[in-house]
């Protein structure tokens, strides 16, 4: 039997007893839920690294992206506190969308 010990989404356990398979689970307390999210959101951020497909790196983004909404929750934001940070941010220094490459700064 392999043995995984990771944080998975809510419904794979019962994906995995629809299968038929035997299984092991348990409820993280809530320090060790945030610890295993940042692990999940490392390892969905290297899966994303590792696409060579638009389509994949979108899957992949779209696993990142709960991750980062489970750890807004953890840290007491909602999706729209979290959207709301991020515009105000790109508002005041911008986004990424003009692809802006900084070289250097001279003092």
């Amino acid at each position: 039997m392999p043995v995984y010990n990771k944080l998975v989404r809510d419904r794979i356990p019962e994906i995995i007893a629809k299968s038929g398979k035997i299984f092991e689970t348990r409820i993280l307390a809530d320090q060790e839920f945030m610890k295993e999210l940042k692990m999940k959101a490392q390892e969905e951020f290297n899966e994303y690294l590792e696409t060579d497909s638009d389509k994949d790196a979108v899957e992949e983004l779209s696993d990142l992206l709960e991750v980062v909404y489970a750890l807004a929750k953890v840290h007491g934001a909602s999706v729209e506190l979290l959207e709301k940070a991020r515009k105000q941010k790109a508002d005041a220094r911008g986004a990424f969308e003009e692809k802006v490459f900084l070289v250097k700064v001279e003092d």
